[in-house]
């Protein structure tokens, strides 16, 4: 597989914390929701897939059951809002709001 992080996928991702993992996860959302904002379709899918790639790193090294269903299903609702029909009914706000909490976690 080609890597888009691939100091990440070499092992650096494993080390990180589940704040850490989930704040970058959210940051490649956040670039993807401005983007489509932007109405730019292209660098939207981008970011997205690049999210799904951590995300898919995160379920490589989720180590305990909890965790992977939370990687899981999340990987699941990211697909659905930006690839597929919003089956899930998420929003922009939904998505900031998610993923802000984990960004103040790993500052901390």
């Amino acid at each position: 597989m080609n890597h888009q992080h691939k100091e990440l996928a070499a092992g650096r991702w494993k080390k990180l914390s589940l704040s850490e993992q989930m704040a970058n996860i959210g940051s490649e959302v956040s670039r993807a929701l401005n983007w489509r904002k932007k109405g730019n379709s292209e660098y939207c899918h981008k970011a997205a897939s690049r999210a799904l790639e951590l995300l898919d790193l995160s379920l490589d090294s989720a180590k305990s059951y909890p965790r992977l269903k939370e990687f899981a299903r999340l990987r699941e609702a990211v697909v659905d809002y930006f690839y597929g029909s919003n089956e899930f009914s998420s929003s922009e706000a939904l998505w900031r709001g998610y993923f802000d909490h984990f960004n103040y976690a790993a500052r901390k």
